[in-house]
């Protein structure tokens, strides 16, 4: 349940100072700039609406670590807050750190440079019109030193209250004071008669507004679930990035009772995260890498799934959930015992999935099909362990991994999937039976060949692999067959085998055969792509020579890439696509253990 409470802001940057009020340590750094800062002043000194902030009743006892508002440094870690604040952070630290602290507000300029700023209120400005209190707030550089002439002549000097009064500047940074607000007063209204008139007005518009503003609070019950605290935060923090849930475990397992109470300190999931990201992708580059704020390849959230499907399946077997599962709800569920206990078991599997990667010849994250089936993978492994090791499991299973790739069956929403292909590919391997939705209801239209053309599709990603794995050798390096460890030494990439200006000149280019499919496409290294130039009957001579081989045994080499030599020798671009589009399906369909019931449809069709 929720209420709507208004509090005064002075109270509420009271409980800031004393850590009453904090941050859960999900809510990412304050970033407020010098203008942003002196806008939300002005509209406080003014009494206008700041807003709605919402905070999360802790009762004593959070569920989350939390930490102070930025500016608030004399807040010991030892003290408990009694609200956390979901939104409204970015505006309560300017507040906080602008009228309530005896130091310079940390901020930027409009270059995105840190500077440090005290905020005063031209007394002049501010009892004119309320359409120019924008003006009437002042930034001041942290020295107090006003400077005009490209900062070769002082303005005005703020060191001192004399220099402030001189100057007309309210220190709004003593605005609660009420003891050095009078003592500022009465040495504004020595210094001339009419002062007096002009500070009794300045106080009434002005420090009257800000000394009684009030700030409307939404405050959720301590009882309220992780679950809807993160919804909730998503929906009200507009102005930011989504929240993962990786960040708000991050915040739930430091703020874990008992393990403090253990050890003595914080759990450190980012850090736990880096070590294990670092070993496997250390290992396998497939994983991708994690530094300077990046997570390609398998993510933190990837491994989080993995570790609930392995987690909810235990359960179920023990009689203890109905289901498998890895939605949101079962992640913000997974305490922090359970996680220890199954990450290092899900790390070992994930080996088990870098070495199985490494074999079906899929070596870098950038070719990778599908990052998400690994999650599911590594879920499988971790439960059935050396029982996938067999060379039955091992056919199941890359069966089943080459049907989510080539009937782009992860293009979508991925949770129900992960649950059916858990249930069912365990099944399947460790019992028998019928094979997994994710293999029966997979499909590869031979068709879909003339669209695969760019990394953006994951079917294109698995043709690549795929003629490297059945034995493809290079057009320059032709010693053996390309392996998963020379992909990187020798540059190999998708490389294009009749140039696509030649193909347009060519009959004015042929009708669905379009020069940047797959099917004109080919594993190459950096070496032999550089000989690629005019039609290929120009360049296969040169390439055999610079290989040192006769003409026959160099089409044996062209033939490994399922490419008819006849048809690149006569540069006949019709007749290659025709074929090399079929030997590219019967490929597919050796991957995937079958046959599609439009292969059969199409059997016997003149042209494609």
């Amino acid at each position: 349940m929720a209420g709507l409470d208004n509090v005064k802001l002075k109270a509420l940057l009271s409980d800031v100072a004393t850590g009453t009020l904090q941050l859960p340590d999900f809510q990412r750094d304050w970033k407020w700039d010098d203008d942003r800062i002196r806008a939300i002043v002005a509209t406080v000194t003014l009494d206008y609406p700041l807003g709605v902030v919402m905070t999360l009743e802790s009762g004593g006892d959070s569920p989350f670590r939390a930490r102070a508002l930025t500016g608030a440094s004399q807040v010991s870690e030892a003290v408990t807050p009694s609200l956390l604040l979901l939104d409204g952070q970015q505006r309560l630290t300017s507040l906080f750190q602008a009228l309530f602290q005896e130091s310079p507000v940390e901020t930027t300029d409009t270059r995105g440079n840190p500077v440090g700023r005290w905020y005063y209120v031209d007394i002049e400005k501010a009892i004119g019109s309320p359409a120019d209190r924008d003006e009437a707030i002042v930034s001041v550089p942290e020295d107090k030193v006003l400077r005009a002439n490209f900062a070769r002549d002082v303005v005005h000097d703020l060191t001192t209250t004399s220099g402030e009064c001189a100057a007309g500047l309210f220190p709004l940074r003593i605005v609660f004071d009420t003891a050095k607000v009078n003592a500022w007063r009465r040495a504004y209204e020595k210094l001339d008669d009419g002062h007096f008139d002009r500070w009794s007005r300045f106080e009434e518009q002005v420090l009257e507004s800000v000394r009684s503003f009030q700030v409307p609070m939404i405050k959720l019950a301590a009882s309220t679930s992780m679950d809807a605290v993160c919804a909730v935060f998503e929906r009200v923090n507009t102005g930011g990035i989504p929240l993962n849930v990786f960040e708000l475990l991050t915040a739930t397992y430091a703020g874990d009772r008992a393990y403090r109470e253990q050890t003595g300190d914080y759990y450190q999931l980012p850090q736990v995260w880096r070590e294990l990201k670092e070993e496997l992708a250390g290992r396998y580059r497939v994983f991708g890498r994690l530094e300077a704020g990046i997570d390609d390849g398998l993510s933190s959230s990837d491994f989080l799934q993995a570790v609930a499907l392995v987690r909810t399946w235990l359960r179920k077997q023990d009689g203890q959930g109905v289901g498998v599962s890895c939605k949101r709800r079962d992640l913000l569920e997974l305490p922090l015992a359970d996680f220890e206990s199954l990450a290092p078991r899900l790390a070992k599997a994930l080996e088990w999935v870098g070495a199985f990667l490494e074999r079906q010849c899929i070596v870098r994250a950038a070719d990778l099909p599908y990052r998400t089936q690994l999650v599911p993978l590594a879920a499988v492994r971790a439960i059935l362990g050396e029982q996938t090791d067999t060379l039955g499991a091992e056919d199941k299973i890359t069966q089943w991994y080459w049907c989510g790739v080539l009937g782009e069956m992860y293009g979508g929403s991925t949770e129900t999937r992960f649950t059916r292909d858990v249930e069912q590919l365990v099944a399947w391997v460790r019992d028998g039976g019928s094979a997994p939705e994710t293999v029966t209801d997979a499909y590869f239209f031979p068709e879909r060949l003339d669209t695969l053309t760019t990394r953006n599709s994951a079917a294109y990603k698995g043709i690549y692999a795929l003629l490297i794995k059945q034995g493809a050798v290079d057009w320059h390096y032709t010693d053996a067959p390309l392996k998963p460890a020379l992909v990187d030494e020798y540059g190999v990439d998708v490389r294009q085998i009749f140039p696509r200006s030649w193909v347009r000149r060519y009959q004015g280019g042929v009708k669905n055969r379009p020069a940047n499919s797959i099917v004109n496409k080919t594993p190459l290294s950096l070496r032999a792509a550089q000989a690629l130039t005019g039609a290929p009957g120009t360049y296969l001579d040169s390439l055999a020579v610079a290989s040192d081989m006769r003409r026959e045994w160099f089409d044996d080499v062209i033939g490994t890439h399922l490419i008819d030599p006849y048809h690149l020798r006569t540069n006949d671009y019709e007749a290659f696509y025709a074929a090399r589009a079929k030997e590219l399906e019967d490929m597919v369909y050796a991957a995937m253990g079958k046959r599609t019931i439009l292969r059969d449809m199409t059997d016997g069709k003149a042209g494609r």
